[in-house]
Order: C-alpha cells, then structure tokens, then sequence
C-alpha cells in the first residue's frame, strides 16, 4: 500500500508531537530523581495543621523520590495565594500543591476573582486522606446534642444565637445557614481569622458554639473542654462513635467528606504524576505516618489520581448546588 504524501504528513507530525512530549516527561523524570529541590506550597502558615500534614508527608517522600523536598508556606486567604503560585509555576514537577477542600472547591466559587481555575490550571496528583467539619458546643453550653442546642437556643436566648466560624464564606458558615433553615432558629455566624481564636473563644465561653473541623477540636473534646455534636459524612466517624452524623439528623447533601490532596500545575508530564503518586502510596502505607496523620483527626486512604479527580469533581459539585440554592453572592 502507497500512503499519499498528504496522509504521511500528519503522521509525521503526530509521531514527532508523541516523541517529544514523551522526551519532556522522562527529561521532567530524570531531573525530579537528580537531587533537585521539590517544594511542596501549603496555603497556611507554619505550625498551622496543613503544615504539619505536609512536613509529615514531605520528611518521608525526600527518601522515596530521592530527592530534597521542602515545604513552602505562602499562607492567606484560604490558600489562594498559594494556588496562584503554584499556577505561574513551570509544570517541570518541580512545584507541588498540598491542599484541602476549601482552596480547591469552595474558594473559587465565592470569591470573584480567585486568579486560578483548578479544572484548567492544575491537574491532581493523588488524595491522601478525608475528614469531617463538625459542629461542637461550648464547656459554659448546657447542651450534650444538638437538638438540646437547639432548644436552648430557642428557650434561653429567644431564638437568636451566633456561630464560630474559621473564615466567612466556607463550609461552616454555610452550615451556620443550614442549621438556622433546618430548625427554624436565627442563628448567624461569627468569623475569626482562623479556627485557634475562635476554639480559644469557645473555650472562654465567649461564644456557645462554633464550626471547624475535627483536628480543630478534637483535643478539646477529649478533654471534656467542648463537645462535639454533630458530624459532616455517610457515617460517623472513627474518633467519635457517639456523635451522630448532620444526615442522621435530616440533613441532606452533607455525605461527602472534605478531602486532602497533592496537585501540580496542568501540563505537568504524566511519567511524574505517576511518580509521584507512587511515591505518596508507599507513604501512606508507613505505620508511624499513618498513626500521626490518624492522631491529626484524619481519615487516612491513599486516591489514585482518576479516583481523586472524580471524588473532588462530584465534592465541588454537591457544594455548587448547596451555595448557588443558600442565595451567596462571591466576594
């Protein structure tokens, strides 16, 4: 068979495209095993629980990947100043993304202008791990569940309450407005510049009650400080048999569970991605790891990237419709 010069060329060319894409992932493979620097960027400040996930995670990948791993803080905003550098950086697997739910699902759609797009601008890696927002109550609260909140609200307080919230617009003040719809009760919610002064306010019985996530309050809790009461996800969860979850309670669309993940910026060569995902897998599997990320009040499960992909596609969907049907207007 004679191929037509017409029909050879763009053969051609696509073999040429295939070779040289291939060329650049395994050049982008050679250079992340040959000693240099991988940064992994978190979007909080040292010492924040973020932070001390992605050095847990980092002091180990350093001898997996063979190579230098440093964890990067460029904190604010919910993790959008990271986000933006990590989608400015060079897509040579050099720049990694350590982030939860809310920088990835929530942020982009509450906030005008994010300056990042996470379904063109980044392409996930893997997810590591879940864990539950829950609602608690203060020590001074004279409430052991939520529906004793509940009336306690309505009988001592005449209906009228306020809610700690982390950050205004995330999950828990989304929740502060399911609350107050479910029950028919005015509550609204009281944002802090993150979850320590608003636990720290709790537990000085500044305000009764507040939402975060369970590695905020989970010390707290065992410590008879705050009670949790109510708990996001299908099930309840590990640390806390007893609490039963918002769906038990009737709420609906609260079963998923927020999320942690590694993402690289979209172009990154797949030879990597896969590396990488690896490398997280084996990670994970490590028992002193597993047990500090547990102890962190994490859910534990290594995602392969399809498998993650899907779960924070169908997690940022679910809170889509939850938002845009609450009437939130983006900042």
């Amino acid at each position: 068979m004679v191929f037509s010069m017409q029909r050879v060329q763009p053969v051609r060319r696509a073999l040429s495209v295939g070779l040289f894409a291939a060329a650049l992932g395994m050049a982008g493979l050679a250079q992340a095993q040959s000693g240099t620097p991988i940064r992994i960027l978190v979007g909080f400040p040292a010492g924040a629980g973020t932070d001390a996930i992605a050095r847990t995670l980092g002091e180990k990948l350093k001898d997996e990947l063979g190579a230098p791993v440093v964890v990067e803080n460029r904190a604010g905003a919910g993790g959008q100043i990271a986000a933006q550098v990590l989608k400015s950086s060079p897509a040579d697997g050099h720049t990694l993304f350590l982030s939860h739910d809310h920088t990835i699902s929530i942020l982009p759609q509450v906030v005008k202008n994010p300056g990042f797009n996470p379904a063109i601008d980044f392409v996930p890696v893997a997810g590591f791990a879940t864990f539950a927002n829950v609602l608690a109550v203060s020590g001074g609260t004279p409430a052991k569940s939520i529906d004793e909140y509940v009336k306690w609200v309505r009988t001592q307080k005449g209906g009228k309450e306020t809610i700690g919230i982390p950050a205004p617009a995330s999950i828990p003040e989304f929740l502060v407005k399911m609350i107050s719809d479910k029950y028919k009760i005015d509550v609204q919610p009281a944002p802090y510049r993150g979850s320590a002064p608003m636990t720290a306010d709790m537990l000085g019985n500044q305000i009764t009650a507040g939402i975060a996530s369970v590695p905020d309050f989970i010390e707290n809790h065992k410590a008879g400080k705050l009670r949790i009461v109510a708990s996001i996800g299908a099930k309840r969860q590990a640390l806390l048999p007893n609490v039963p979850t918002f769906t038990e309670l009737g709420f609906a669309n609260l079963e998923d569970l927020p999320y942690y993940g590694i993402f690289a910026p979209v172009g990154t060569p797949q030879p990597i991605i896969d590396k990488y995902g690896a490398a997280l897998q084996k990670v994970l599997a490590m028992p002193d790891v597993k047990q500090k990320l547990t102890t962190l009040g994490l859910t534990v499960g290594y995602e392969p990237q399809g498998q993650f992909a899907g779960r924070v596609r169908s997690y940022t969907q679910t809170w889509e419709r939850i938002i845009q049907s609450s009437g939130f207007k983006p900042l």
